[in-house]
């Protein structure tokens, strides 16, 4: 294992965030803190607690899920994408660098931008509403595994897309929607029983069950369900990322 080739290109892409700090991290920070403005204390105020928890309390995993998806995807791809967009992929590709190092270094250093912009966020949270985290290790542990198989997501797309327009298409218009019909802002439960069988087969359901169970002990699926899908979710991506390599899609025309 190259150490110093991991370490090498882990800490080019983390210096990146350090110079488009607006946009990397306080940015999502105010947009979500926006959210709690708007949810947790216009809306709030005149929604009963769910569960036994304030609104505000409530929504505070799902906004910070929401973040956390789009930030991970949004890192990796456009970290993977502008080597491609320049050229200097090529430079990479034929320098003694395995591809599992390349892949430690890119998503590594966007699981970490992700994990700390969702630590951030958590800590911005408390700033609006009471929050008790019953579970400390599972949330840490939700936490990283989603940055993770997300930020593999964010790679898989940033070597698909072959322009800048395709690096916001699935975001914006599958992980977004998905993120809020998926809990973030309620629980499935009061659905009717026909649309919670629907919202069921959204992925992101069980993402944000198990990450607001590490909280206040409250899911919509049970906790073991929701690390079996994350689990699924990251030998999926892995596997994706395995067969890219290995063929060269996109990376060596």
């Amino acid at each position: 294992m190259n150490i110093h080739a991991i370490r090498a290109i882990y800490r080019f892409e983390m210096a990146r965030t350090w110079r488009t700090l607006m946009q990397s991290i306080i940015s999502p920070v105010i947009s979500t803190s926006l959210y709690f403005v708007v949810f947790g204390a216009a809306i709030g105020s005149r929604i009963p607690e769910s569960h036994g928890v304030s609104y505000g309390a409530f929504i505070v995993p799902g906004l910070i899920m929401l973040s956390l998806l789009t930030q991970s995807i949004a890192n990796a791809s456009f970290g993977i994408y502008f080597p491609r967009f320049t050229g200097t992929i090529y430079e990479l590709l034929s320098a003694p660098v395995s591809y599992i190092e390349i892949v430690i270094s890119y998503v590594g250093a966007a699981a970490t931008k992700s994990i700390l912009l969702g630590l951030i966020i958590l800590a911005t949270a408390g700033l609006f509403v009471p929050l008790h985290v019953t579970h400390p290790f599972w949330m840490l542990l939700f936490l990283v595994l989603t940055a993770v198989t997300f930020s593999l997501f964010g790679f898989i797309i940033g070597i698909w897309a072959d322009g800048f327009e395709k690096l916001q298409v699935i975001p914006l218009l599958i992980i977004t929607p998905l993120t809020f019909l998926g809990g973030s802002f309620y629980s499935i439960d009061i659905l009717p029983p026909f649309w919670r069988t629907v919202a069921l087969f959204n992925p992101v359901v069980y993402l944000i069950s198990g990450f607001r169970w590490s909280f206040y002990d409250i899911a919509d699926v049970h906790v073991g369900v929701s690390l079996a899908m994350t689990l699924a979710f990251l030998a999926l991506f892995l596997a994706v990322v395995a067969w890219i390599f290995k063929t060269g899609y996109r990376l060596k025309a």
